[in-house]
């Protein structure tokens, strides 16, 4: 199988592609990506030289170059996580975010479509996984949580071009009868995150001692999702998943921000030693909250538990310490 992964050299991307080459040893993987701030492509050395895994820099926004890609490579599968996902880069310019995310989801999806439906088997058999996020629904009230049939309702730039790009790919199902599958995760953690997401601000910020900023009073909710979890349910919305779709993909693991950044500085107490006079919440300081910053995200994952089969390791402080040594070990190394 010939497959195409947009935004492979990101922090899930790079992820998705390792897990996909182990599992997949007959697969050849095309890694696209524009290599932008947050990529880092080194995290993919190891199959570099394989010849199975190949790599081109190409901005999904350059018609021309994703169309000179699908016809050359000609791919079976497509992993879609290609987009500008910093929620206050949006808020300061949110061009990039409309490019990328809209213009950019349309150039891949429709030189697939052209491609595929010039043979019936292709068209039935190739499928296209469309990776998008649980902000598309805004913000959740009191105990519910999002599932499948929440309504749609951004409040951010960044989000709301996610939800333009889900319901282009809602368009094409329903329009052409296009192999497609959406996908909306909460919030991911692991090794190799760019250092402008919370955990690793959190980390580089305590264990150089500076300030760990907070928004607010800290009281917003997010659910969080091991890196590595969200891969294996990628795989399995991708191979088993029903054409045309949404499967909400969530860890079942909801903190207060506040109440993680204390997680992490008692983690890091015990790890590294004790932060500055005796504890590494010393460093905690509360900042002006961000504009449109939604207050709670849940995900009720249950609908890709019963079809797929698919459900989060529940072993979060593991995974956390286990994030968390990764990012000391990594910034003591510079």
């Amino acid at each position: 199988m010939r497959i195409i992964v947009t935004g492979g050299a990101g922090f899930i991307g790079s992820n998705l592609i390792l897990r996909l080459y182990e599992q997949h040893p007959d697969w050849e993987i095309f890694n696209l990506d524009k290599l932008t701030y947050a990529s880092d492509h080194s995290h993919l050395k190891s199959i570099k030289d394989s010849g199975r895994y190949y790599f081109k820099k190409v901005d999904l926004v350059n018609r021309d170059e994703v169309k000179d890609v699908v016809k050359t490579f000609k791919p079976q599968g497509v992993f879609h996580l290609a987009a500008e996902s910093h929620v206050d880069n949006s808020i300061q310019g949110p061009e990039p975010f409309i490019q990328s995310n809209i213009v950019g989801t349309f150039n891949i999806l429709e030189q697939c479509r052209l491609l595929w439906k010039e043979d019936e088997d292709d068209w039935k058999n190739n499928r296209f996984l469309h990776v998008s996020t649980d902000e598309v629904y805004g913000e959740l009230e009191g105990d519910g949580f999002f599932n499948e049939e929440t309504p749609y309702a951004p409040n951010s730039p960044y989000s709301a071009s996610k939800a333009g790009s889900d319901f282009i790919i809602r368009s094409y199902y329903q329009t052409y009868g296009m192999n497609v599958v959406t996908t909306n995760c909460s919030n991911n953690y692991g090794p190799h995150q760019h250092d402008e997401k919370l955990i690793p601000v959190v980390i580089r910020n305590a264990i150089q001692h500076n300030e760990i900023p907070v928004y607010g009073r800290g009281e917003n909710v997010r659910d969080w999702l091991f890196v590595h979890n969200h891969c294996d349910a990628l795989d399995v919305a991708f191979q088993t998943g029903k054409a045309g779709e949404t499967y909400v993909i969530g860890g079942n693991n909801e903190w207060k921000n506040i109440e993680l950044v204390r997680k992490i500085c008692d983690i890091l107490n015990e790890e590294v030693g004790k932060g500055p006079d005796g504890d590494y919440k010393n460093l905690i300081t509360f900042v002006e909250d961000r504009l449109g910053h939604d207050f709670r995200y849940a995900i009720d994952a249950s609908k890709i538990k019963e079809e797929l089969g698919w459900e989060a390791s529940q072993d979060f402080d593991g995974m956390l310490r286990q994030t968390i040594l990764w990012y000391v070990n990594t910034y003591n190394s510079m």
